[in-house]
């Protein structure tokens, strides 16, 4: 009798330890999940979508994964990251202008609870969600999810550990407070005379991966890694300037048509499709050539920053192969929106200011944002092509088809399915309630079917954008957009993507009752989650800071 009790004994234990492996196996077949953004970068500038600036990583990610063409961010800095973070539109999220900066009276809030400028409590970052579900959460680089309240700030959003710019922008070399370095919740003073926010930013993920793994070898994680590069101001390593310097001394019209050309190649872009107009861009040769040399030197900035961004990327990817983590972890690359024009034709900023640690307002100009954007229409800020398509790259090893790794995804998709992707790969429950408060459903699809067969569009429905008055809605081959600053009386352009996705052809006095339909679908959305005309939010606006100044 002893005997049988010690056998069936030693069956359970046999049997529990089986258990507790399975259980082990579940957990760690649940993916990492890593998101990397980059910020302020054209469609066309990395070599997977038909650049010349040397991004042999990204590159090797697209290869042996998928490189979406028709996925859409929200035009902007920090609406994109709300959209992002929450898997909602920007204006549910709070975020429906733009984030209050540094030392701003938090009067300048625009008193309704879709425009506060910071998130709100009534949705939940992916952080969150994950956190939840069992994740170690980190972030390093651009929060820009509202500043001058710390609730909102990462930690306070679902991150156990955070490093990074809580700002919207930054020196790259001598980051100072209010736009300077926060740790956690604390803001740090850099004393490194190397010291380059981009290779910091690796450099910290890292350190938080090993951290997490030394921690609990068996608990996923979510990296959210959001460079400020390639982002004004124009900074980077002399080493990596001299590799373009003098590449760009042909112009932007050529640089623009070798791209275009290059994207036809690659399949990128239907060759049918026209190659968008220039917007009044300056000829290049009506330059002196001491200015040709000057933008020559901002496009070199500009390329290298990018390019460095990419080495860093190859430094984290490699530490994931070194630690045994690359096959299990899903990595998703996009940009926050399309190149950016600030700065006027040919930049802001001091031209002896470039190649110095000095400066902060450093751009490139309409002129060669144009150029990153090839070969679509408008830039950051506009709901035109050029503004909300992104270079899209998901690598997952465990988690694509051999068969269908290096392919290209031509269906859509917009900012919201990564939350719902991120969810649906963790086995994640999306809360009705977190918090105390009740949360907005988010507005996405999962992606996890596009990995599995690319040729089945996700979204039947319609999906929307707006920012600063520029609207648009997109619903299968069609696209109706404006222009706030251009038709501010309403005059709507339609588009045929399919056919037309450089908006070249409108098609609104052609398609009346197509172009009415989804004019009424917009008006709906907005009323639906109060996107307030644009008019109406700059007189709120000036209003309140009129207020603020009374109160001084």
């Amino acid at each position: 009798m002893p005997n049988n009790i010690l056998l069936v004994a030693l069956i359970l234990s046999l049997f529990s330890c089986e258990q507790e492996k399975k259980s082990d196996t579940i957990i760690n077949e649940r993916p990492n999940i890593i998101l990397i953004m980059s910020d302020d970068m054209g469609y066309s500038d990395i070599a997977p979508y038909g650049g010349e600036i040397s991004t042999p990583n990204l590159t090797e990610l697209a290869q042996g994964g998928l490189k979406f063409t028709q996925f859409y961010n929200t035009a902007r800095c920090c609406p994109t990251r709300a959209s992002l973070m929450t898997g909602c539109y920007p204006q549910q999220a709070g975020i429906g202008l733009m984030t209050n900066p540094p030392g701003a009276p938090t009067a300048e809030d625009l008193g309704v609870p879709e425009y506060t400028g910071k998130l709100n409590h009534n949705t939940v970052t992916i952080a969150e969600v994950l956190k939840r579900a069992g994740y170690a959460t980190l972030m390093t680089g651009k929060w820009h999810l509202g500043y001058n309240d710390k609730n909102q700030w990462p930690v306070q959003r679902g991150f156990d550990q955070y490093y990074g710019y809580i700002a919207g922008a930054g020196n790259f070399f001598k980051p100072e407070h209010p736009r300077g370095i926060t740790e956690g919740n604390e803001g740090i003073t850099i004393t490194d005379e190397n010291y380059y926010t981009t290779d910091a930013f690796t450099n910290k993920a890292i350190e938080y991966i090993d951290k997490a793994r030394a921690k609990d070898k068996t608990q996923p994680f979510f990296l959210y890694l959001a460079y400020n590069a390639p982002h004004w101001p124009l900074q980077a390593p002399k080493e990596d300037i001299d590799k373009y310097r003098g590449k760009y001394m042909e112009g932007w019209e050529k640089l623009r048509a070798r791209r275009y050309e290059r994207m036809k190649t690659m399949g990128l872009i239907d060759a049918s499709w026209g190659l968008s107009e220039g917007d009044g861009i300056v000829a290049w040769d009506s330059l002196s050539d001491v200015k040709k040399k000057e933008m020559d030197l901002r496009m070199a900035i500009y390329a290298a920053m990018i390019d460095r961004m990419d080495q860093n990327i190859g430094r984290l990817v490699d530490h994931l192969k070194v630690k045994g983590l690359y096959d299990n972890t899903i990595i998703m690359f996009l940009n926050d929106n399309g190149a950016c024009a600030e700065g006027g034709m040919l930049g802001w900023g001091k031209p002896e200011l470039l190649e110095t640690k000095e400066g902060y307002y450093l751009s490139y100009g309409k002129a060669w944002a144009n150029a990153s954007n090839t070969p679509y229409r408008m830039y950051k800020h506009w709901v035109h092509e050029g503004g909300i398509g992104t270079p899209f790259i998901v690598h997952w090893p465990n988690g694509i088809p051999k068969n269908k790794k290096g392919s290209v995804i031509n269906k859509y998709g917009f900012l919201p399915d990564i939350m719902a992707t991120c969810l649906d790969i963790a086995n994640a429950e999306y809360p009705k309630e977190f918090n105390g408060n009740r949360i907005t459903s988010h507005a996405g699809k999962s992606l996890k079917p596009l990995f599995l067969d690319g040729s089945k569009q996700i979204h039947t429905e319609p999906i929307f954008f707006e920012h600063q008055g520029n609207a648009a809605v997109r619903l299968g081959n069609f696209k109706l957009v404006k222009d706030w600053e251009r038709n501010r009386d309403d005059n709507w352009e339609l588009f045929d993507l399919e056919s037309d996705r450089t908006e070249t052809n409108n098609l609104a006095v052609e398609m009346p009752e197509k172009t009415n339909e989804m004019i009424a679908m917009y008006n709906n959305w907005a009323s639906t989650i109060n996107v307030l005309p644009y008019h109406e939010v700059l007189k709120i606006k000036a209003e309140k800071r009129k207020s603020a100044k009374k109160k001084k």
